[in-house]
């Protein structure tokens, strides 16, 4: 297959006068406080049960020299974003300039079909009843801070990381953070063998752990005790 088949149209990485913004998270920067999903929470009004960005762990090793190891997620805003293929009232959509993968709220029907295309589960449904908002019963995600970075901000889940874990900027600039990490470090992206070419690059990840879910570090069987618990409480 020639390179131009290859690369899809809509693509804006390493395109000449495009910009391209990722994300960079190194995980052996991250101690899992938790700021940024308390910040991208306040930012965004997210309800109780469902984050953008959330930060999964697992505890390595064999007692007594055992750690915890982090491995933040939200959506990797793919250059070539299933998602958007998957909509099927162009709800979903890819901002030209910068990459973002985008919702449009007023178009969304709540369908799912994003959803369940999204291999990285980034993507959730806001509840029907909201307190201090209007928009309700449609699917949400990440923006990658849209708002933000184009009044020149970075996302609040990196402005808030205490440990530069999360680095923001243009992937096409070369001069930029981001690009620097990605040229000079082994990076890491969630699932590649799902062809999305996702913007999110990890630096430190181990690829083993790299290919769960949301409740990637959580067993079946316990995930299931907590199951039958919630229904026995709930009489379900």
């Amino acid at each position: 297959m020639s390179e131009e088949l290859r690369v899809s149209p809509i693509e804006t990485r390493e395109m000449p006068g495009k910009r391209r913004f990722a994300m960079v998270v190194d995980t052996r920067r991250c101690i899992g406080c938790m700021a940024c999903q308390v910040a991208c929470k306040a930012e965004y009004d997210t309800p109780l049960g469902v984050n953008r960005t959330w930060v999964p762990y697992k505890v390595v090793g064999k007692y007594p020299n055992v750690k915890k190891q982090f491995l933040p997620r939200l959506c990797n805003h793919c250059d070539d974003p299933p998602c958007v293929r998957n909509c099927p009232v162009g709800a979903t959509y890819k901002h030209e300039d910068g990459g973002f993968v985008l919702q449009r709220y007023e178009r969304c029907i709540g369908c799912r079909s994003c959803m369940a295309a999204c291999p990285y589960n980034a993507r959730f449904m806001l509840p029907s009843h909201r307190t201090y908002t209007p928009i309700t019963n449609v699917v949400d995600k990440c923006t990658f801070c849209f708002h933000r970075v184009t009044q020149n901000l970075v996302p609040a889940c990196v402005q808030t990381c205490i440990g530069r874990a999360r680095v923001f900027g243009d992937l096409n600039d070369p001069t930029s953070e981001v690009s620097y990490l990605v040229a000079k470090n082994a990076t890491q992206v969630l699932r590649p063998e799902e062809g999305t070419k996702p913007h999110v690059f990890y630096i430190g990840a181990d690829r083993n752990q790299t290919e769960f879910g949301r409740d990637a570090y959580r067993k079946p069987e316990v995930m299931e005790l907590e199951r039958s618990a919630f229904k026995r409480h709930f009489d379900i």
